[in-house]
């Protein structure tokens, strides 16, 4: 039924897919892009102190139109007059943020918006079609002479023309553009018969039902020398000193060579597996409150569990598959996967363990094999299904609750 629904959306429209590339910007570029994030967050931080001020004084709700008529009166002042000097597609594109913020806020699905912080929040700005220019593969933006020069690590889909472009610039200095096509290639693969369980874990970053144990590489540790020099550099410089700032730039760059070398292992998993099964059945776990374990919360933050799910998500929603997330209180280790008998307790070490009927179990295949189980009743059956976080192309099952939680 996924798949069919799946198809029929299939024939209406294109996926939008952001492609990202790395540019390296002139001295005139840059001191622009850096102009245009400073003016982006004024006028983000602006809008939203007036939109709190509203409500908090005068019980009233203020919405785009009224912020974006704000706009056109802070750039008549003298002490905004700044904000004329950018383009203005960016700063009516952070209003447009804003308000989604504030719609995500009222339905209850995130916290209230917080200001930008000129050090801690993501410099970025986003150009709409009226804002620059594309021709050939040869993109300007606005207030530019000179087109940027982008890396092209990989080609557009043939024929498309970008809605929408981010410029970005990381904490380590790297500058990045990302352009929103729709993406004609990105349809539905075949149907399989394949439907595999997924055990997340630290020794192995993914074990499957079938068996299979994809290893954990621990991309932190193998840069966890390198790192903690860099750190120790960093503390022994003078606070608002150059020096400073060029050694936080080296921590920075630490950091994210860490983290591409995750999201590169992560996505080459998550296609494989895309391409090889048709249904995925994993577990909903709270990684924010598993990280408050202090000993593990490093190796917790370095397995990417949850990016490892996004991109099975949205993989699985481009592809017509589909992903079920049981409820993170089923007892999957404890849980006899042969005769169904609860093991009392399961301790952390306890790898390998023989339930009473006699069956010998590996921990993380047992898991994966009753986390299998449980989705698959689900969907045939229907029952268990309760309405907690629900994502696009998943849902979200229970089996009855426990009475603990397992280790």
């Amino acid at each position: 039924m996924f798949f069919d629904v799946a198809r029929l959306w299939w024939m209406s429209e294109y996926v939008k897919r952001a492609f990202r590339y790395r540019f390296y910007p002139t001295d005139a570029q840059a001191a622009e892009l850096v102009r245009t994030f400073g003016c982006v967050r004024k006028v983000y931080n602006l809008a939203l102190q007036v939109r709190t001020e509203a409500w908090t004084q005068k019980q009233e709700r203020i919405g785009y139109s009224a912020t974006s008529a704000m706009l056109t009166g802070w750039k008549r002042t003298e002490e905004l007059a700044f904000l004329n000097e950018v383009s203005s597609v960016p700063l009516q594109q952070a209003l447009r943020h804003l308000q989604a913020a504030f719609v995500g806020f009222w339905a209850k699905r995130a916290r209230y918006p917080r200001y930008k912080s000129k050090r801690k929040a993501r410099a970025c700005a986003e150009y709409t079609r009226s804002a620059f220019r594309w021709r050939d593969g040869v993109l300007t933006l606005a207030k530019m002479t000179e087109p940027l020069d982008i890396r092209w690590s990989r080609p557009l889909p043939e024929g498309v023309v970008p809605s929408t472009v981010t410029v970005s610039r990381d904490s380590a200095g790297r500058w990045f553009v990302s352009l929103l096509c729709e993406d004609p290639s990105v349809t539905p693969v075949p149907t399989v018969d394949s439907v595999v369980g997924i055990d997340f874990g630290l020794d192995h970053l993914l074990v499957l039902s079938t068996g299979e144990k994809i290893g954990n590489l621990r991309h932190e540790r193998r840069d966890r020398t390198v790192l903690v020099k860099a750190q120790r550099a960093l503390c022994r410089k003078q606070k608002g000193s150059n020096n400073r700032a060029k050694a936080r730039v080296k921590v920075a760059r630490v950091h994210a060579r860490t983290a591409d070398r995750r999201t590169d292992y992560l996505h080459k998993i998550t296609t494989r597996l895309v391409r090889e099964n048709q249904t995925f059945v994993i577990e909903d776990l709270a990684v924010s409150n598993m990280v408050g374990n202090r000993r593990l919360a490093r190796a917790i933050s370095d397995a990417g569990w949850r990016q490892c799910r996004q991109m099975l998500e949205y993989k699985a929603r481009w592809h017509g598959r589909q992903v079920i997330a049981v409820d993170r209180w089923f007892p999957s280790s404890k849980l006899c996967s042969v005769c169904g008998a609860l093991a009392a307790a399961m301790p952390l070490n306890a790898r390998t363990w023989t339930c009473a009927c006699g069956a010998t179990h590996d921990r993380d295949v047992n898991a994966a094999r009753n986390i299998l189980a449980a989705g698959l009743a689900v969907t045939v059956c229907g029952a268990g299904v309760r309405p907690q976080r629900s994502t696009p192309g998943g849902q979200s099952v229970t089996k009855q609750k426990p009475l603990r939680r397992e280790p």
